[in-house]
């Protein structure tokens, strides 16, 4: 009797016998097959690529009571030795995940030419199907458990990699907009900034159900977990970005994130400005000031829906005619970290 073959024997025997096939499916002409094959291999293919920017895309992992999660940094080229470049925490929306992400918002491009590291933590899709961070289950306490996990990312990615942690923000997107301002409330002296983009204030959800109802404006007015620890002056300075046409997130939710953030730092909002550059959707941005201090950046974009402002053209929720978003939250962060 001949011994049975090893596993790894077997997987290259299959391999080997589906590339055969494939082969010639492609080399009989067979228009069906063809055209069948195209769009997995299309779809293979641009998953193989890194998204845009000259530097390099890294895979890490973080394990801890709440599970698993995998993430991606992004590192620009021409780093010198001894060299400790800022960190950005990007937190993808729902129906993302870290590639789709950094595809929309071009993030990567900007930390080459800017000098700076991009960290994209990715939710796991056993933990939400539509892969949205649970920043609202609080009740359960799953949301503080996945804020661990992030946080984890960041101590690893400042420990094997040249980031300053020092010089540390956070941004996000929809779901990933609210896990950014519940990071910087529970984990405030970690960060210098954060820019939440389409999100919900902090406390104003709880289950899903109060989640659904408070993407429509009705919030449940709970306080921010930290507050009632933590001085609410030391929360860093927040941006908000919001579109005025989003259906899925209403403005009243930018809104009431800024009003949260003022209150909280004892500012007040000084006039608004209209801006419109070139023929980008005009925007109207109000700062809320302590003092001489911003605690609170409110961009509020007309005809924007729910998508990445100024994000690349044709990717989901990304929208090429609103103002740069990316440009705006790196330009906000970086002069976080130069005060």
């Amino acid at each position: 009797m001949s011994k049975p073959r090893p596993a790894a024997a077997w997987a290259k025997t299959w391999q080997r016998s589906f590339h055969a096939l494939t082969r010639h499916a492609l080399g009989a002409g067979s228009r069906s097959v063809k055209q069948s094959l195209r769009p997995v291999l299309a779809r293979a293919k641009a998953k193989a690529r890194p998204p845009p920017g000259a530097g390099d895309w890294l895979s890490g992992v973080v394990m801890g009571p709440a599970g698993v999660r995998g993430f991606k940094l992004f590192r620009p080229p021409g780093i010198t030795l001894g060299e400790r470049l800022p960190l950005l925490v990007m937190l993808h929306g729902c129906g993302q995940d870290a590639r789709s992400f950094a595809r929309s918002t071009r993030m990567n491009g900007l930390a080459s030419r800017e000098r700076f590291l991009v960290l994209y933590p990715e939710q796991d899709r056993v933990s939400n199907l539509h892969g949205c961070w649970n920043w609202f289950d609080t009740d359960s306490g799953r949301a503080y458990g996945e804020a661990a996990l992030i946080m984890q990312a960041v101590d690893q990615v400042c420990l094997l990699y040249p980031a300053d942690r020092a010089r540390v923000g956070v941004a996000g997107l929809s779901s990933g907009a609210s896990m950014a301002a519940m990071l910087a409330t529970r984990y405030p002296t970690r960060f210098k900034a954060v820019v939440m983009h389409s999100g919900i204030a902090p406390g104003s959800a709880h289950s899903g159900l109060s989640a659904i109802g408070a993407m429509h404006g009705h919030r449940s007015h709970r306080r921010p977990v930290a507050s009632a620890v933590i001085t609410s002056q030391s929360w860093p300075p927040l941006m908000v970005i919001q579109g005025r046409a989003d259906a899925v997130v209403v403005a009243s939710n930018g809104q009431a994130a800024a009003q949260q953030w003022a209150h909280a730092g004892g500012a007040h909002p000084r006039a608004g400005r209209s801006l419109q550059r070139g023929n980008r959707y005009p925007m109207t941005v109000t700062e809320f000031k302590h003092q001489l201090a911003t605690v609170a950046t409110l961009v509020e974009v007309e005809r924007l829906g729910h998508a990445w402002s100024g994000g690349a053209a044709k990717q989901p929720f990304s929208d090429a005619q609103g103002p740069d978003a990316s440009r705006m939250a790196w330009a906000f962060v970086a002069k976080q970290f130069r005060t």
